[in-house]
């Protein structure tokens, strides 16, 4: 069983990130599910929504996007840890309370975060290469469902296949239906603003 370590730096975190990617099984990722926290979690996402912000932002600069770099960069910047903060608390809440999953929110957020800080940092690179980047950025959101599974059964405990992939498929439905929730209510002040410059 591995130890916590609250003190887990972005270098160790790389590393056990490269761990779980060259050898992915529930065993790899429960070697490193607890040796970091919520806040190391958050950490390493905030480390992939800077890069994705400064792609995004310095993309919008291009004459044909005609939106501004710092809508752009804030935009990545919030919402990728927000996202993935909504999305892993999904599947502790989904994981406990429809089949008694007995891991922690802490052990959840870190094992998501050693794959999903990786695979969005290559897929927001990659992405910007027209055609190409569309389709290595489908891929890699396909590798990265192959890990949500494998996290699933290795943060909550849930060893029962079935189970870990509806867990994994109600949390992603939900997110959406959050995010779209959420979205709107930060759209409501700018539409009804527009609405009311306009008569």
């Amino acid at each position: 069983m591995s130890l916590p370590n609250p003190q887990a730096t972005i270098q160790n975190m790389f590393a056990q990130s490269t761990a779980v990617l060259t050898q992915p099984s529930v065993a790899t990722f429960e070697r490193f599910e607890r040796r970091g926290g919520v806040r190391e979690a958050f950490i390493y996402v905030l480390l992939a929504a800077v890069v994705s912000a400064v792609i995004s932002g310095l993309f919008a600069l291009l004459p044909f996007h005609h939106v501004s770099a710092g809508a752009q960069f804030f935009t990545s910047l919030i919402s990728i840890p927000v996202e993935f903060g909504i999305f892993t608390g999904l599947v502790y809440f989904v994981g406990q309370q429809l089949f008694k999953g007995t891991g922690t929110y802490p052990e959840v957020a870190y094992t998501f975060a050693l794959f999903f800080v990786p695979i969005s940092i290559a897929s927001t690179i990659i992405g910007i290469i027209p055609i190409l980047g569309w389709l290595v950025s489908f891929i890699l959101g396909l590798v990265n469902v192959y890990f949500g599974f494998l996290a699933v059964q290795s943060s909550m405990n849930i060893r029962e296949q079935g189970s870990a992939v509806v867990t994994l498929v109600l949390s992603w439905i939900g997110a959406i239906i959050v995010n779209v929730i959420v979205g709107a209510l930060i759209a409501v002040p700018f539409v009804t603003r527009a609405i009311l410059n306009n008569n």
